[in-house]
């Protein structure tokens, strides 16, 4: 369950966020937009994630407290949704909402309702094709029968399918509402989001067919949900400030990197002089223009919150991929001291180690890479990491080991597969390494095999 397409994924108990770029917010030009502090792939193949750190320890600190309320597992969120979002209260709503059909286990009885909507298709399906025939012996139109005893079963069974989402899409915004009660927040963010999107379809409400849509019509949804929002205790509380301001610097991120430098621009121009602006204006010099101000603008940024671990990652990541991965070293080594050894952080830093391209180094990068892949098993681009360090110390066995798994982790099983072989060549037999090349090898395709 989504909001407006493309989804944000966290689990409960250490959630594993990740943003997938979202149409809306500039993903046009050359190529996906996934730029934000390391793009890296993940489990939802053929969509382009972001990965960033800052923002998913933001939307972590968000759910939390919902999802204390029940064992959620998965939850899709739009990265759109949440650069639309002007507090942090509206995204915290739409992790009631999503919380609401992990209760309820809406997708399990999703998949339930589509298969058996499937078999009654194909029943529906058999019977027209059946009374074609007995048209045509009988001397009767057969095209206008057939098609007429196909279409009508189908056009019911479809309308059945999309009432049912419907109301799970209302069963979804009373639980989300409860789940917001029950931890003292207001659902006010939650109206307010579900209003604002409403308003984009309104124009269009009249040409609509209601019984064919997956959601409730907006209008209703909105004066439903807002009554009961507004019963709420909570209805008034505020976000505190220093949660507003992340949200504001979470916005301004997504602005910096996936919008073109005329937009970042008129959106925070030079005048403003907040927080979120001069973050978004940096990070758009450093994408798009003068590498040395960059820097002057993150180091600006550093001495207003010196123990801020992102602005530091901005740092280290500007001057790696503006080609001094020595300099990015030290920002970088903050930047995970700082957050904690954020994983993904981790990642980045054995990038800039790899990158001067010292053997000394290489150790340093595969103890970061080891400790980051044990928390991001589906990183492509840790293993590969991995794999370049490996091979800068000279240990092949395990240089090839790490390609194989980059290479399973991106998909791409026959190339893991001749990797894995090669390296099972050089591995101790038996061993923990010799196995999980051996489980590469061995994997069949169109599985969900995880090799570690």
């Amino acid at each position: 369950m989504s909001l407006n397409g493309t989804p944000i994924r966290t689990r409960h108990a250490t959630p594993a966020i990740a943003l997938v770029a979202a149409i809306a917010i500039g993903a046009t030009g050359g190529g996906p937009a996934v730029t934000p502090a390391r793009a890296q792939d993940s489990t939802t193949r053929g969509m382009p994630l972001i990965r960033d750190a800052e923002i998913e320890q933001l939307l972590r600190d968000y759910a939390q407290p919902v999802l204390r309320v029940m064992d959620g597992r998965h939850i899709f969120i739009n990265a759109g949704t949440l650069f639309d979002a002007k507090t942090p209260n509206e995204v915290i709503g739409v992790f009631a909402h999503e919380t609401g059909h992990l209760a309820g286990g809406h997708l399990q009885r999703l998949r339930e309702q589509l298969a058996s909507a499937q078999t009654a298709g194909i029943v529906a399906l058999l019977a027209g094709i059946g009374a074609a025939v007995a048209a045509s012996r009988a001397g009767g139109s057969a095209g206008d029968v057939g098609m007429a005893a196909i279409m009508a079963p189908q056009s019911a069974i479809m309308r059945s399918v999309l009432s049912y989402v419907r109301t799970q899409e209302d069963q979804a915004d009373h639980a989300g509402v409860k789940f917001l009660n029950a931890t003292g927040q207001s659902p006010k963010g939650m109206v307010d989001l579900f209003k604002r999107l409403s308003n984009e379809v309104l124009f269009n409400s009249r040409y609509i067919d209601p019984y064919m849509q997956t959601h409730p019509m907006p209008a209703d949804r909105v004066a439903a949900l807002e009554t009961l929002a507004k019963a709420s205790p909570y209805w008034d509380r505020k976000d505190p400030p220093e949660l507003q301001l992340r949200h504001d610097l979470m916005r301004a991120k997504l602005s910096g990197f996936l919008e073109r430098p005329d937009t970042v621009a008129r959106r925070y121009p030079a005048g403003d002089h907040g927080l979120p602006a001069r973050y978004a204006r940096a990070i758009s010099t450093y994408r798009h223009s003068d590498l040395r101000q960059a820097v002057a603008q993150i180091d600006a940024l550093i001495q207003v919150q010196p123990n801020n671990p992102y602005f530091y990652e901005l740092k280290g990541q500007a001057l790696l991929e503006g080609g001094h991965p020595a300099e990015a070293i030290a920002p970088l080594r903050q930047a995970a001291q700082l957050s904690h050894n954020n994983a993904l952080i981790e990642i980045m830093l054995a990038q800039a180690l790899n990158a001067t391209n010292n053997p000394k180094l290489a150790e340093e990068a595969v103890g970061l890479l080891r400790s980051a892949i044990a928390r991001e098993p589906e990183a492509p681009e840790a293993y590969a990491q991995l794999a370049m360090a490996y091979g800068r110390k000279g240990d092949l066995a395990n240089a090839d080991l790490a390609s194989a798994q980059a290479a399973f982790a991106r998909g791409d099983l026959k190339t893991a597969r001749q990797l894995a072989t090669r390296a099972k060549t050089r591995l101790p037999i038996g061993s923990p390494a010799w196995v999980r090349a051996d489980d590469i090898v061995n994997v069949k395709p169109n599985t969900n095999a995880k090799i570690q």
